[in-house]
């Protein structure tokens, strides 16, 4: 898998990278399937801003949030993106089962 971290008006930092490498084994451990995933921060007056964007095999996954802190604007964007995954990954379990259940049936 592909990461890229980048920053908008921040120089991004050992340990905001370090930080953001930390998190991103969350999602490996979920799927296998991850192909592409962009974080980019951003400043904006008083606002910390992260963005992530995570390409899964079929689904494209986008998540924003924004705070007081960088750290916790991170840990916010990679807490959406898993959920985002784990409800992608149901999607698409549930989907086979049931072509599978309609499979066996038919026959």
């Amino acid at each position: 898998m592909q990461f890229q971290l980048s920053g908008q008006q921040i120089e991004v930092t050992h340990a905001l990278r370090d930080h953001a490498t930390a998190k991103l084994d969350r999602l490996t451990r979920l799927d296998d399937r991850l192909v592409n995933l962009s974080v980019v921060l951003t400043v904006d007056k008083l606002q910390q801003c992260a963005e992530g964007t995570l390409s899964v095999s079929g689904a494209l996954l986008h998540a924003e949030a924004a705070s007081s802190d960088m750290y916790t604007s991170i840990d916010v964007v990679f807490d959406k993106l898993v959920i985002q995954l784990r409800k992608h990954r149901e999607k698409v379990c549930d989907k086979h089962q049931q072509e599978a259940r309609e499979a066996r049936q038919s026959a």
